[in-house]
């Protein structure tokens, strides 16, 4: 149940704010290159127990993808599911998914040198939808879905904001709302920073990327919450 916040200005530039959710105890290793021969240059996020990425970047390409999950709408078995852990590497290397899959769902966030788009995938139809220029909220359903809690809670404060080009310190100002955000109790539907145990799963977020792709380059700021579900700073 991951949430993402994006700035999109033309087809060449985005900002965006990342938080994961994962079961804290699913290790996994901090920003870097953790792939160099199967994805040289590519630096992510890794799930160490899998071994793929909720997040990942190829700076030479000044391609970026986040990996969020949505729910299924046909049962998959276990013994026949593929990790979804290769989507955002591959898709930084210029590989989108194409249907059919053998993974759960999933929406797959692409920022690209052409455009942002959201590939969502519910196990039986892989639907593509283009970023218009402007500040969208994703989480485990569509883009900008207003029948999600905290997207209905916090999109209007990230666009009362304003765009992320008019503010010299746009990731300062949009960590400071995350953090007002964080008032919320994590087990309310509004909360962005979530414990989900009462919902039915053991994830809590874990940790946050702010980032920057621009036609200069990319840029990811990583931070590791200092305890599951709460934010201490």
């Amino acid at each position: 149940m991951c949430t993402v916040v994006i700035d999109v200005a033309g087809p060449e530039t985005a900002r965006l704010l990342a938080v994961r959710d994962e079961d804290p105890q699913r290790e996994w290793d901090a920003l870097g290159e953790w792939w160099p021969d199967a994805y040289p240059g590519v630096s992510g996020i890794r799930d160490r127990r899998a071994g793929g990425a909720w997040l990942a970047v190829n700076p030479a390409e000044r391609r970026l993808a986040v990996l969020l999950n949505r729910a299924d709408v046909v049962d998959l078995a276990a013994d026949v599911a593929v990790s979804r852990g290769s989507l955002a590497l591959e898709s930084v290397m210029g590989r989108s998914p194409a249907a059919p899959l053998p993974m759960h769902g999933f929406n797959l966030l692409e920022v690209r040198p052409e455009g942002a788009r959201v590939l969502s995938w519910d196990g039986a139809e892989l639907r593509e939808t283009s970023l218009a220029d402007g500040i969208h909220m994703i989480a485990h359903d569509d883009l900008d879905d207003l029948d999600t809690p905290r997207i209905a809670a916090w999109l209007p404060e990230f666009r009362a904001l304003g765009a992320t080009a008019d503010s010299p310190d746009w990731s300062g100002a949009w960590t400071s709302l995350l953090a007002s955000s964080a008032r919320l109790d994590p087990e309310d539907d509004r909360a962005i920073i979530r414990d989900n145990r009462p919902h039915g799963y053991p994830t809590q977020s874990l940790l946050y990327c702010t980032a920057s792709v621009t036609p200069e380059g990319v840029d990811v700021d990583y931070r590791a919450l200092p305890s599951p579900g709460h934010w201490d700073h």
